[in-house]
């Protein structure tokens, strides 16, 4: 869906709201880093406490502590204050890590929090600018996680400032099929690729983390949370089959 893959030291947006799967996406990305391609990876959590993380990953089938110890991984809990400010400063701990350990991938989760640095949206988009150049000039590719605060429908603005700022911006959504809910996975944003403009379904999965299912068919409204089907599907139900 992403052409190949996200770009190396690019800066990548997943939004979605609880329990659609942004932090499992964040861990697949670094722990498939690690285990595929030797990429030592870091998360930067303005949430949760490492052994959440170790807890959350070994739920996947993932030895994030194992990897800690073996110097491949590194969890970092902080905050969008301090860690907008060691990035400014020369010599700080995130450039020490990336530097030692020789880390290429960064989860930050989630980009939402920096929101409460500055009420001011000129502001904010300045800092969001200046710590996601900062992440690219230590040679990291990054993946940023945006909260939603809406569970079915559509609430993704491809026209906010954040979404100027990143090089991909993608968008997990719960959709409501037939009285069941679905997950839906839709890049909205792809720099330098020719990315897929279809919906699919996801899963997640034990050992895998997201996987992807097939596409929605037959149906519009799917970002709506409340899919119906679609005129040509109508149609050929009602006079064709």
């Amino acid at each position: 869906m992403l052409g190949g893959g996200f770009l190396p030291q690019s800066a990548n947006l997943v939004e979605g709201a609880p329990g659609t799967g942004k932090s499992t996406l964040g861990m697949q990305f670094i722990y498939n880093g690690i285990v595929k391609y030797n990429e030592p990876g870091l998360i930067l959590t303005f949430e949760e406490f490492p052994q959440q993380y170790y807890a959350d990953a070994a739920s996947m089938g993932w030895d994030f502590a194992k990897l800690e110890k073996e110097g491949m991984l590194k969890i970092i809990m902080t905050s969008p204050e301090v860690s907008h400010s060691d990035l400014e400063n020369v010599g700080g701990i995130i450039e020490t890590y990336v530097a030692d350990m020789g880390i290429k991938r960064v989860v930050v989760d989630s980009i939402t929090h920096f929101e409460r640095l500055t009420t001011d949206p000129i502001e904010l988009r300045n800092i969001q600018y200046g710590f996601i150049n900062a992440l690219k000039r230590e040679g990291l590719t990054s993946l940023l996680t945006k909260e939603s605060a809406t569970l079915l429908g559509e609430s993704a603005n491809p026209n906010s400032d954040i979404a100027f700022v990143v090089d991909s911006y993608s968008i997990l959504r719960y959709v409501e099929i037939d009285s069941a809910v679905s997950k839906a996975l839709l890049v909205l944003k792809m720099r330098g690729s020719n990315h897929a403009k279809d919906i699919r379904q996801y899963e997640i999965e034990p050992n895998v983390g997201i996987q992807l299912k097939e596409k929605f068919q037959g149906r519009e409204g799917i970002l709506s949370g409340n899919p119906r089907r679609s005129m040509a599907d109508a149609f050929d139900e009602a006079f064709i089959k």
